[in-house]
Order: C-alpha cells, then sequence, then structure tokens
C-alpha cells in the first residue's frame, strides 16, 4: 500500500504535461512522470520515493505509436515491451526486451520506463545503441531530437522536466541479421550476468552489453577487435576483453570473475560461428 497521499494529472497534450511539471516544481513540490508504472509502484509502496505529484503521460497518443512510417520505425515511450516483442517490426528489440522479464511485467514495463528506471541494467538500450537510434523528447522547453549515444551514457540523461517521446529507428537496421545472447545466474528471466547484442552492418558486426560492468554500453573498440580477420579467435577474444570501457560488475548476480569468464566464454563462441544465428 502507498502510505502517501499525491496529486494525479492525466495530461491530454505534451504542453500539458510540461506545464503541470514546471508548475509543481515551482511549488517545490517532487513530481513524477508516469508511463507503465512498475518501478514507481514497487518504491512507493516501499518507501523509497514518496512523490508529490504524479503525472501520467501514457495517454498521450504518439507515447503510443508503434508503426514504420516511411524508412522509420517510430516507437513511443509509452510501449510496452510485450507490444515491441510480438509486434516483430524490429526482431533485435523484440528478443532483447522478451527476456527483460515475466510476462505479467512485460505488459506493464514500457520502453521509456526501462530506459529511463533506476534499474541498471536497461537491456532495451542495446538495440538502440547498435542502431543509431534517434530520441525524441519533450519538456518545458519543447521537443527536441538527439542521437541516442549523446542522451544515454550509462543512463539517460535528461533535461529537467524532459520524458522519452519516441524513439526512431531507421528501418535499415531494424532488418538486419543479429545475435543475442543472455546468462542469466539461474532462470532464463531475470538479470543479467551478461548480455551481449550484435547487429551486422554490412561485414562488420556492431556490439553491445549489459551486465558484465555497471552501465550499459557500446564499444567501437571490442567491435573493431571482434572484426579484425587478421588474428586469430583466440587472440580478438583477448583484445576486445582488454577493451572493457570500466570495471566488471560485482553483485549477487555474479562477481566480476564469474562475468568476465562468461563474456569470454560468449565471446569465443559468438567468434565460431559463420552465419548470423540467434543463439
Amino acid at each position: 500500500m502507498i502510505a502517501k497521499t499525491f496529486a494525479y494529472y492525466l495530461p491530454s497534450t505534451e504542453i500539458e504535461a510540461a506545464e503541470v511539471f514546471l508548475r509543481s516544481k515551482a511549488q517545490g513540490k517532487q513530481v513524477l512522470y508516469y508511463g507503465g508504472g512498475s518501478e514507481i509502484i514497487t518504491m512507493a509502496t516501499a518507501g523509497t520515493i514518496a512523490p508529490d505529484v504524479v503525472i501520467d503521460i501514457k495517454a498521450l497518443p504518439a507515447m503510443n505509436a508503434l508503426e514504420i512510417h516511411g524508412c522509420q520505425l517510430i516507437l513511443g515511450g509509452a510501449v510496452s515491451l510485450e507490444r515491441i516483442r510480438v509486434s516483430n517490426l524490429f526482431p533485435l528489440l523484440g528478443v532483447v526486451v522478451g527476456r527483460i522479464a515475466d510476462h505479467t511485467n512485460q505488459c506493464r514495463i514500457t520502453l521509456g520506463g526501462n530506459l529511463c528506471g533506476t534499474i541498471i541494467y536497461r537491456e532495451a538500450v542495446l538495440p538502440l545503441l547498435l542502431s543509431d537510434a534517434m530520441v525524441a523528447l519533450w519538456g518545458p522547453e519543447g521537443p527536441r531530437q538527439a542521437p541516442i549515444q549523446d542522451v544515454f551514457q550509462g543512463r539517460m540523461r535528461l533535461r529537467e522536466g524532459e520524458f522519452v517521446h519516441q524513439i526512431l529507428v531507421n528501418t535499415a537496421y531494424t532488418q538486419a541479421p543479429f545475435f543475442h545472447i543472455k546468462q542469466t545466474l539461474g532462470e532464463k528471466i531475470g538479470y543479467p550476468a551478461v548480455t551481449i547484442a550484435m547487429l551486422w552492418d554490412g561485414e562488420q558486426r556492431r556490439m553491445a552489453f549489459s551486465g558484465i560492468c555497471e552501465k550499459p554500453f557500446r564499444s567501437t573498440a571490442m567491435e573493431n577487435a571482434m572484426n579484425n580477420p587478421a588474428k586469430p579467435l583466440a587472440d580478438r577474444v583477448a583484445q576486445a576483453m582488454d577493451c572493457l570501457p570500466m570495471g566488471t560488475l560485482e553483485n549477487q548476480e555474479g562477481s566480476g570473475t564469474y562475468r568476465r569468464q562468461i563474456l569470454h566464454k560468449l565471446l569465443t563462441q559468438f567468434g565460431e560461428k559463420s552465419g548470423y544465428e540467434n543463439l
């Protein structure tokens, strides 16, 4: 049960949502945007957050877009992981989000929620990093767009009062061959010890990771190492391992040593594959 009473707003336009945010902040209130609500409800029930104002943005039409328009796939920030998976409009993204949670929670967790939430793994971002996605944002200053690489650096770096409005992906990437594998400590559904997502760009393989470090990332240095045909596989894997951008994560899902062992095994397994199979 959520102990604290809060004001709930259901704006009908993006402008209204931004105005409510500005007005509430000016009054010194703690404000949260609400999409699927799974994380907010859990944390508010536990008492770890206590918002004064909740702005529900999931009813905004553009937030629920899931369609191809011209050469762009448009994904609304309030689209659930389950809708993305079932649509199969971006197969790699569908496979990745299909392993984030159980079916019940996949129906509640939104794309924007996974990107902006407090859970560090944020696996939905991996295909977006690989596909050079654009992020459409809305906030008190109005709409703007930015490359995913500019606004996601381990987590979303948004201006005050902004929310993820839509994600835009070139369809040249959505149908590209891909590879995905997720290693968990136990069950198929759970937090990752290591998740690897790869996307072919011509003959080159793009690579993004979650679980191995404290933040998800794409590494061009690791890509260059694994894409080098002049070296034997063992050397490519060793070089890629040396290119990790930060220290390995240590928590209840696995030690740093365990995660490095898993990553080494998975990179070797991938390097031995000659085709585009999804393992």
